[in-house]
């Protein structure tokens, strides 16, 4: 089992926000996932990013990878992540 940090779109056509995910990469995006573990919504100004960094870090030391946006979004927390 292969585990991604990644997001999952929630919110209505023109009100979109995230969740900070772990999921398995056989796993729909929007689909099952394993923990929630944090939110992100581009639409406030700034954008807001709410982690739980002490999941996040847990998930990274087990081998899980973030996607791009998500190291981008952790990075801004101070959390380095693995990219895949």
């Amino acid at each position: 089992m292969s585990v991604k940090i990644r997001l999952t779109r929630k919110g209505t056509r023109s009100k979109p926000y995230y969740r900070i995910v772990a999921a398995d990469t056989d796993f729909p995006r929007d689909g099952r996932f394993l923990e929630i573990l944090g939110t992100y919504d581009p639409k406030k100004n700034p954008a807001e990013v709410t982690v739980k960094a002490e999941r996040i870090r847990k998930w990274l030391n087990k081998g899980a990878k973030a996607t791009l946006t998500v190291a981008n979004l952790l990075k801004t927390k101070g959390i380095e992540a693995k990219v895949k």
